[in-house]
């Protein structure tokens, strides 16, 4: 276990402290976690990368704790009403169809590289500013307009290239097995 990893394992259990803050409507909580979620983030990489401490456990933990925290988040705001239910859905659906995909590819023998592509690293950054948006706006009692609906068209265009990008990948890779 490095220093990486178990700065990831920390922020994959402060997903249910913000779900639980954000059911509760503590707000000022929910977007305290989710800084620090987010500072953790940059740290393990940042240590990984400067102190060649990457692993195959921390390449396949970060993006766990990454969608993991998303998700939550998504489906907890969407549930309350505090965004819009389709950009859930949207969200939600990609990462099933992408999880999918990989469990399939391993069953039939042909696990796929999973390298995300400069879409997908976009498609993040927008869902993680829409989400700490909404967040700080709930918290702090601010109107987010007209910032909430550009960066809600932002997650949907790049959640939706993403998912036809990894599709079309997944496609291609999956084209290779035999007919037996």
């Amino acid at each position: 276990m490095s220093i990486p990893n178990i700065i990831t394992l920390g922020r994959i259990m402060l997903v249910p402290i913000i779900v639980w803050a954000i059911v509760s409507s503590q707000m000022e909580v929910a977007f305290a976690v989710f800084l620090i979620a987010g500072i953790s983030d940059a740290v393990d990489g940042f240590l990984a990368k400067r102190f060649n401490m990457r692993s195959e456990l921390g390449a396949l933990l970060d993006p766990l704790a990454d969608k993991a925290l998303l998700v939550s988040i998504y489906l907890a705001l969407g549930i309350w009403g505090d965004i819009p239910r389709w950009i859930v859905i949207l969200v939600v659906s990609r990462d099933i169809m992408i999880v999918t995909a990989v469990i399939v590819s391993w069953l039939f023998d042909k696990p796929v590289e999973m390298k995300p592509s400069k879409v997908s690293k976009l498609n993040t950054a927008a869902q993680v500013a829409y989400a700490a948006l909404v967040l700080a706006s709930l918290a702090f009692g601010f109107n987010p307009a007209p910032y909430d609906m550009i960066l809600m068209g932002l997650v949907t265009v790049f959640t939706l290239s993403s998912v036809s990008l990894y599709l079309v990948e997944w496609l291609r890779h999956m084209s290779t097995i035999e007919a037996k």
